[in-house]
């Protein structure tokens, strides 16, 4: 495929090739995700090791646990849109795609006990939360207020019709912590310039799940809403 690719399209192999290259070095990676696009399609493998006593996944979520947010939500689903569409916006929505795993390095090295991560990919942060909530059992709770949008992005999803917190993200990540090492995860990720704008989002009730809702919102207004799964098919379509 990528012989094909090179010799019909060169300069947009190269370009590609280029770019991969790029920031699997300045990462230190050799590995990438798998992307599809609309005249090549990549396909990679990634190998990783988890650390001897790392425990991370959600059976560890438990009440009380602080929910954090590592940065603003929406701007890659609304980027891959404006270009896919031919949409132009007054100031510019950028990809927020990059590599997470010197950002996540740090917290560990730094002793936060991370709960659970999540990437906030297909079906966005609201998802992402939901099939958590599913798989701990729990019941979450965030505020929409401290959810980071830019603004361009709010805009954009206005006139679309789309959700910010259901847009997909590809530098993303959710992360739940107990409530005492908020503050040194907060303090981690600030270092860090992929996640400046990390923020605590919410908490993990303790009240009992049985009959309500797994996650719910408390709107900018002081309402309170139902975060339900994504419904239909997402949009823009990326994966």
């Amino acid at each position: 495929m990528c012989g094909a690719l090179a010799r019909y399209f060169p300069a947009l192999f190269e370009r590609i090739a280029s770019s991969i290259f790029f920031v699997a070095a300045c990462s230190g990676l050799v590995e990438w995700e798998t992307w599809k696009g609309d005249q090549i399609f990549i396909n990679t493998t990634g190998v990783g090791q988890v650390p001897e006593g790392i425990d991370i996944g959600p059976h560890r979520i438990e009440a009380g646990d602080r929910i954090l947010v590592s940065g603003d939500v929406g701007t890659h689903g609304i980027a891959v849109m404006s270009v896919r569409e031919g949409l132009s916006f007054a100031s510019g929505v950028v990809s927020d795609s990059t590599p997470l795993h010197q950002v996540v390095a740090d917290l560990l090295q730094q002793g936060v006990s991370i709960h659970c991560m999540r990437d906030l990919t297909r079906g966005g942060l609201a998802s992402a939360l939901n099939e958590l909530a599913e798989s701990s059992n729990q019941k979450i709770h965030i505020d929409e207020s401290r959810i980071p949008v830019q603004e361009p992005v709010r805009g954009a999803c206005e006139v679309l019709g789309l959700d910010p917190l259901y847009v997909a993200n590809e530098g993303r990540f959710v992360m739940f912590v107990p409530a005492s090492d908020t503050d040194k995860a907060l303090s981690v990720l600030h270092k860090h310039s992929i996640s400046t704008l990390a923020i605590d989002i919410g908490e993990v009730l303790s009240c009992p799940k049985l009959h309500s809702p797994p996650v719910t919102l408390q709107t900018v207004v002081g309402t309170h809403r139902i975060l339900d799964l994504l419904s239909g098919e997402q949009l823009p379509r990326i994966c």
